[in-house]
């Protein structure tokens, strides 16, 4: 057996695996030497924009008390924002030192249809500098009519709302982390409006079961992925003055910092994390070990560490997924949990074929269950062995997945749970196949993105 490092962002251990296990990482990558200096020679020579310090002059010119909303990830990235990496606080100082007042700068949550922020967990999340200016900081709520305006339609058909907030600001700011996502080939850019600002009823179409089923609607394809393409049509509607936008590397460290013109810079940003997140591969395995990452707070997210499974497992293979779940509802939503439970009564086929047909009325939250049901099209749920300490027993009975616990039943902790697992699923897999099964590790969870073309 060899020793690997299992990382979930706020927990890491180390693992053993069998020495003939394929390990597939993202390819190394330089950092960014003196980020602070990195970040503030960004912000004054963005890409296809003026420096920010001079965009704020030239608006604060036209409208001495003009607005401004400085739009942020929430907990569910590991962006910067904090530390001498932080992307944040440089932003606000070039603003201030253009001439605004912080009561002339708004912080703007971008949840989408996630649950809104605590203070603590603000506190924790955001540089204490930021605090210390006494800015106004609110988070978006994609249900509250009061808080959204509409701003029209888009090719898909649907109204589309936003964050008020956002659209009565002269000046837009966007920030964010650029990494792979499964949905709409990689975060950051227009993301932080489109769905991060959005209505959860304009969500509908942005996440509907039709625009799901599209084979380019997944990592690190922005050509033709018709999520990307949407969430590009409704931010340019919206505007946006300038995007200052991270990457990353497997340990979270900055990468590359992108500021400028929102499409341009977004592009830039994604080719340097296609260069070393994409991972090629040639062949498919009996047992693939996944994990969740930073963003698996909840079974809701732990999607995406699923997903980069997908294409190096066989049809019925095993798949290990561990997951650490920090939020407070381990599972998610109750509209979440709703579709889950359709998709545990039904099997994958059958689900995508209801969510897709023009008769089936949307139910939020249906997007997540439609990227699990992409696994589950080639291995069946019983297959995916779900290592996790903070589910409920009992909501094992409605999750499409085997509880890792009943194999391990008394393990105390996430790595005990995931040895012995794994120690299970080899032993299986040796008896099906007569011989020692073909494993793979995917050490970086849903950040470093198999790539079978």
């Amino acid at each position: 057996m060899k020793e690997v490092l299992l990382d979930l962002g706020s927990l890491s251990f180390p693992l053993k695996i069998p020495d003939q296990t394929d390990i597939f990482s993202m390819k190394k990558v330089s950092l960014l030497a003196h980020p602070e200096e990195k970040i503030r020679h960004a912000l004054e020579s963005p890409i296809d924009s003026v420096p920010l310090k001079n965009l704020v002059f030239q608006k604060l010119r036209a409208k001495p008390h003009a607005k401004a909303v400085v739009v942020i990830s929430d907990n569910t990235r590991p962006v910067p924002y904090s530390g001498e990496s932080g992307i944040l606080f440089p932003v606000i100082e070039k603003m201030i030192k253009a001439g605004l007042r912080p009561n002339q700068i708004r912080l703007l949550i971008a949840t989408g249809t996630h649950r809104p922020m605590s203070e603590k967990e603000l506190r924790k999340m955001l540089d204490p500098r930021i605090f210390a200016l006494g800015l106004q900081i609110i988070n978006h709520n994609s249900r509250s009519k009061r808080d959204l305006v509409s701003v029209g339609k888009t090719e898909l058909g649907g109204k589309i709302f936003l964050n008020r907030y956002y659209m009565e600001s002269d000046i837009k700011i966007l920030t964010g982390l650029v990494e792979s996502h499964f949905m709409a080939g990689a975060s950051g850019g227009r993301k932080s409006i489109c769905p991060g600002l959005l209505a959860e009823s304009s969500t509908y179409l942005l996440h509907s079961g039709p625009v799901l089923s599209s084979s380019k609607a997944t990592d690190l394809i922005l050509d033709g992925n018709p999520v990307h393409e949407e969430a590009l049509r409704v931010a340019r509607i919206a505007g946006c003055d300038m995007i200052v936008n991270a990457t990353l590397d497997s340990s979270y460290r900055l990468t590359g910092i992108f500021a400028g013109d929102m499409e341009n810079a977004h592009l830039a940003a994604v080719e340097k994390l296609r260069s070393y997140a994409g991972i090629p591969v040639d062949k498919k395995y009996d047992l693939v070990i996944g994990h969740t990452g930073f963003v698996g707070v909840n079974h809701y997210q732990a999607a995406k560490g699923a997903l980069t499974c997908v294409p190096l497992i066989k049809n019925k293979g095993i798949c290990i997924l561990a997951a650490f779940h920090t939020d407070p509802d381990p599972i998610g939503s109750s509209n979440y949990k709703n579709m889950i439970k359709l998709l545990t009564e039904m099997d994958a086929k059958k689900f995508m074929n209801m969510i897709v047909d023009p008769s089936w009325t949307f139910l939020p939250d249906q997007w997540e269950a439609q990227m699990w049901a992409r696994l589950f099209l080639k291995i069946p749920p019983e297959n995916l062995i779900y290592c996790t300490l903070e589910i409920p027993d009992n909501s094992f009975s409605w999750i499409p997945a085997t509880d890792a616990r009943t194999l391990a039943p008394k393990a105390k902790s996430l790595q005990e749970l995931v040895e012995k697992s794994l120690s299970w699923a080899l032993k299986r897999l040796h008896s099906c196949l007569g011989k020692e099964p073909q494993v793979a590790f995917l050490s970086d969870g849903p950040y470093g993105i198999p790539l079978t073309e």
